[in-house]
């Protein structure tokens, strides 16, 4: 029999490939679920659940994760995660693999602080494994209570958290920030004293996407010059795919996009397929109106971490300047651009 595989490393893959596929929540819980149980199990215990049919008996353990931790035991590649390699991804273009490997970190991300699947930790350790030198910690601010935002007590826990976190670290920085909603008026859903300590804020619309068009660009004016913003997130707030389809909102692309460029607010080129926000005629229209940009993959899992490529495609047909995306800069220079 071939040496046994690391059957907690194989479940916590597999379920990195489903979240990059952007497959149904419930299989992805499933094998992190899975993964946590049997993480802590020491190795000669796991391997007698295996052999006596007993792991099925473990809670968050079901027949097929079970049956992959079997075949990892016994030296093989598990089929279900086989199939998975097999399928992913297509060969990047030369000038999308090029921003791509310029790219040092991604500045939209989120937790289950917030609406996201895993722990800051979690999302850290992908981040890592994937090569990235920082990642901003973004979680919803508090109106959006869909997704479980963050009052001002639990964001600061967050920070203090991300201070510990980075105590331990010394090839990874993690910053902190917000995905804060612009309220109707323009105004940031967030103490102004408490934005003021973020490394990073991210000023997004979530509500009244539908906003006539001359009060919703009066309310992204607003969102843009205020002094606590560094970057607008997904600008038209558009649905693509899946069950949430709907149309971008409406306002005046110029103006929005000379404020940008005016009060250094960088424009998110937002990675996940089912935005893929701005659309590329909105893109173009940014790059020529001088405007910096972020990509990112706006991740709610650990396996979104990697869906920079999707950004960076868009971003690279609409003639997007490497030197004009600022997670392609340092660490230090990117908080020296930030308020």
């Amino acid at each position: 029999m071939s040496e046994p595989r690391d059957a907690v490393a194989d479940l916590r893959r597999i379920a990195f490939l489903l979240e990059r596929a952007h497959e149904s929540t419930y299989r992805v819980r499933a094998f992190r679920g899975a993964a946590a149980v049997l993480r802590d199990k020491d190795p000669d215990e796991l391997t007698r659940l295996s052999l006596s049919g007993e792991l099925v008996r473990l809670k968050g353990v079901g027949e097929v994760t079970a049956r992959c931790v079997v075949e990892s035991l016994t030296g093989e590649e598990p089929v279900y995660l086989r199939r998975l390699e097999a399928t992913e991804g297509t060969p990047l273009d030369e000038a999308t693999e090029a921003l791509l490997n310029a790219l040092r970190g991604d500045c939209h991300s989120h937790t289950d602080a917030s609406d996201g699947g895993s722990p800051l930790r979690e999302m850290v350790d992908t981040a890592r494994s994937l090569g990235h030198e920082y990642m901003v910690i973004t979680d919803h601010s508090p109106r959006l209570t869909v997704a479980n935002g963050l009052s001002a007590d639990r964001l600061r826990a967050q920070i203090e958290q991300v201070a510990e976190l980075n105590a331990e670290l010394d090839d990874f920085r993690v910053l902190t920030g917000i995905e804060v909603d612009i309220l109707d008026d323009g105004a940031l859903d967030q103490q102004e004293g408490l934005l003021a300590q973020l490394d990073v804020v991210v000023a997004s619309v979530h509500s009244k996407l539908r906003m006539p068009k001359r009060e919703m660009t009066e309310r992204m004016l607003t969102a843009v010059a205020n002094p606590h913003v560094d970057v607008l997130g997904h600008c038209t707030g558009r649905m693509v795919t899946g069950n949430r389809k709907r149309p971008e909102s409406e306002f005046d692309a110029d103006a929005v996009f000379a404020a940008c460029a005016e009060h250094g607010v960088a424009v998110e080129v937002n990675s996940r397929p089912e935005r893929l926000d701005p659309p590329k005629r909105l893109l173009r229209l940014a790059v020529e109106a001088g405007c910096d940009f972020t990509i990112d993959t706006d991740a709610h899992a650990p396996g979104q971490l990697d869906w920079l490529s999707n950004g960076c495609e868009r971003a690279a047909r609409c003639g997007v300047p490497t030197e004009r995306v600022l997670n392609t800069w340092p660490v230090e220079d990117l908080l020296g651009r930030a308020r």
